[in-house]
């Protein structure tokens, strides 16, 4: 009998990169635009490895898997996958931790650069048929500014090293991060409170977890000054939008350039989309011709060694 991979759910050009990798083994491929967790369910019984983009792969998709070997996500964060469900079954996960990371930090340096020199609000301005040289806001130049990282893994480093040569103070949270790696990159280790309240600007570069879930919320926004700025390009679940939306109306934050949001796509009536001093885009910060196919290549290539397993 072939191998099996079911591909749940897909948004590429297309899905010539995986067949490359498997189809010259004998190993079969199913491909699906699976939407809702049912979805998974009718299609995953018989597949020996499954991969996913965004579809949900929880407890009765899992249960449903009748002689799976692994799963693949395609991509970075796991959020959308039932670790603890996978495991008490006995089905490894796997994810791509090691692509798009360039991209992400130049995504990242290109919101923030974007609304700490007020480039979409003053573009809005001149369309309207405002010419003045002077931005809205009053803000601290870069070079006098602190830049806090929440997460300090091998993205947020990059942004780092991107962000140094703008003269930019930088300092980050990560309790799991190790020390030495503060110390051979220069940045300083502080606590979270500390890094919201002394940041002119807080980036974040955290997996959506239980404990990171809504890490930026009412509360945690009251710890940052009036004056700062947030970027997301990790995961929409980090920040309650609905607290960031309030922050910027009433002046208790400067700006937000968000990537990703908890719900995708957002609604073109959401109040996030109707701020001077917000910025969105379409979770595109992995996107470039050469991250495309580098994801599909080493997810296939995950679902490979899975397949191969004794």
């Amino acid at each position: 009998m072939k191998s099996k991979v079911v591909i749940t759910d897909w948004g590429f050009p297309s899905l010539d990169p995986e067949r490359e990798v498997l189809t010259p083994l004998g190993v079969e491929v199913e491909a699906f635009q699976c939407k809702t967790e049912d979805d998974v369910v009718r299609v995953v019984a018989g597949a020996d490895v499954v991969m996913a983009q965004w579809a949900p792969v929880r407890e009765k998709a899992i249960s449903a898997m009748g002689r799976c070997k692994g799963i693949v996500r395609y991509g970075i964060g796991l959020d959308n996958i039932d670790l603890d469900v996978a495991a008490k079954k006995g089905i490894p996960v796997r994810n791509v931790p090691d692509y798009c990371l360039d991209e992400v930090a130049d995504h990242t340096m290109a919101l923030l650069l974007s609304l700490q020199r007020q480039v979409t609000s003053v573009f809005q301005q001149v369309k309207a048929g405002v010419w003045k040289i002077t931005p809205p806001l009053a803000l601290l130049p870069l070079r006098q500014s602190t830049l806090g990282l929440v997460g300090f893994g091998r993205i947020a480093r990059l942004v780092a090293l991107r962000a140094r040569s703008f003269g930019l103070r930088i300092v980050a949270y990560d309790p799991m991060a190790n020390p030495s790696v503060f110390a051979e990159t220069g940045v300083g280790s502080l606590s979270l409170e500390r890094v919201l309240a002394e940041s002119d600007i807080v980036s974040l570069h955290c997996p959506l977890t239980p404990e990171t879930k809504h890490i930026i919320n009412t509360e945690t926004l009251k710890k940052m000054k009036p004056s700062s700025l947030l970027v997301n390009t990790s995961r929409g679940g980090l920040v309650e939008t609905d607290a960031v939306v309030e922050a910027l109306r009433r002046g208790d934050l400067a700006g937000a350039a968000l990537d990703v949001f908890e719900q995708e796509p957002l609604p073109q009536d959401h109040p996030f989309l109707t701020l001077s001093t917000a910025i969105a885009t379409s979770h595109n910060a992995w996107y470039s011709s050469a991250s495309v196919g580098q994801l599909q290549r080493k997810a296939a290539l995950a679902a490979l060694e899975l397949l191969q397993r004794p």
